[in-house]
């Protein structure tokens, strides 16, 4: 740490949800870089209950999050995590966190986002009219209630979403009026996904910050650039039986946020016959 090009620096994060204290630390200690809280509307940038649609992709909205706590606090080094809850993309029928956590640095012209897939979630909602106590109270058990807060909005309609709730008697209160609004007398029952009322997202958001401190405490090994880390991959892996190219990854690509300076690395092993075009066309 002693040599890190962060050390020193007070870098913004633009964040209403208490992100900070996921990532502190893990900054300090790996990069010897301060934080602040840059209180900006993040809600602008989308809302996971969707009266704020997200303007673009997961990546593309976490710079700009962290560019619009820059230009508030004036601060040429900022930060910003970003979350994306649906299906897993290698286990379609699980829920995944796909957590991104970006730093801008204009002084060097350095943007760096990491990214992490994780099943670690209690993303879910279930459509209830609040009358059947005993699936509620299950749907409650199931996210961890009362440790991770809820939300309730009307199934159909305009009506707006109640946040944060963690107590069993607003949660019934809540779930009454929005299915009264609702144009189908049901109402959408589900979990929080805020980050300051969700501690399993924020211990995801945690893993995604030490994947960016490792990232930014390496050096490119063409320019001296920090930030060298993963950047893609190729696929290709041999079947375990016949040798046949598979979608799984052969290679792993790493590269420089800078520079155009990219490394193969080859995965060991084979890939199970299971996924093979030839063995199980």
């Amino acid at each position: 740490m002693e040599d890190s090009p962060f050390r020193g620096v007070v870098a913004c994060l633009a964040t209403m949800h208490g992100k900070q204290w996921a990532l502190r630390p893990l900054l300090r200690r790996g990069l010897g870089m301060s934080l602040r809280v840059a209180r900006v509307d993040t809600d602008a940038l989308g809302t996971f209950t969707g009266e704020v649609r997200r303007p673009g992709s997961a990546p593309e909205t976490v710079v700009r999050k962290a560019r619009l706590g820059m230009a508030a606090t004036g601060s040429p080094v900022g930060l910003a995590s970003e979350g994306a809850f649906g299906p897993h993309p290698a286990v379609p029928w699980m829920s995944a966190d796909v957590e991104y956590v970006a730093l801008v640095d204009d002084r060097s012209g350095l943007t760096v986002v990491e990214r992490v897939v994780s099943l670690e979630t209690n993303h879910g909602q279930v459509v209830t009219d609040g009358r059947d106590r005993p699936a509620v109270l299950a749907f409650l058990r199931r996210v961890g209630f009362p440790h991770h807060a809820v939300v309730v909005q009307p199934a159909t309609g305009p009506g707006r979403p109640d946040k944060g709730l963690r107590r069993l008697a607003d949660v019934l209160g809540a779930l009454r009026r929005a299915s009264a609004d609702s144009a189908d007398g049901n109402a959408v029952l589900g979990a929080d996904l805020r980050a300051h009322v969700n501690p399993t997202r924020m211990r995801v958001i945690a893993t995604a910050g030490r994947l960016l401190v490792r990232r930014l405490a390496t050096a490119c090994p063409a320019c001296g650039a920090p930030g060298f880390g993963p950047v893609g991959a190729e696929g290709g892996l041999p079947c375990r039986d016949c040798g046949a190219a598979t979608r799984h990854d052969a290679l792993l690509v790493s590269g420089c946020a800078r520079c155009a300076y990219r490394s193969r690395r080859p995965v060991t092993g084979r890939a199970d016959p299971a996924s093979c075009p030839r063995c199980n066309p």
